[in-house]
């Protein structure tokens, strides 16, 4: 079982940045791929990034492209989602995920949750 914490969320102005970071509790943290997605009130659960076992892959949704990059501290068994230029369309629960993958992104089946941390962007 992994538990994965998500924290860094909060309230910005619009233009303005976050990091995200998720901490996994596994020794093997190594060999997941870890995502990021997000939720949104009253939407589904969207796709926002992802990033290989290796680090050396990412994958990102188009909405996401150029303002945010997805990271990983294995040694800190963390991955990072920094923010930049945000905008009010991007105020969501922010969601972490794991699955024990040596794939390429972004085709990954995960298997762990975060419980969230809320982004709000302010106009």
């Amino acid at each position: 079982q992994v538990q994965l914490v998500e924290s860094g969320g909060g309230l910005v102005q619009a233009g303005g940045s976050l990091r995200l970071s998720c901490a996994a509790s596994t020794r093997r943290f190594s060999s997941y791929a870890m995502g990021w997605f997000r939720q949104a009130p009253g939407k589904e659960r969207e796709f926002v990034a992802c990033i290989n076992w290796s680090g050396d892959s990412t994958y990102y949704a188009d909405s996401a492209k150029g303002r945010f990059t997805i990271s990983r501290d294995d040694a800190k068994n963390t991955v990072y989602l920094q923010m930049n230029s945000l905008k009010p369309d991007d105020t969501a629960v922010y969601y972490c995920a794991a699955d024990r993958s040596f794939g390429d992104p972004p085709v990954y089946e995960y298997d762990y949750w975060g419980q969230g941390t809320q982004v709000t962007v302010s106009s």
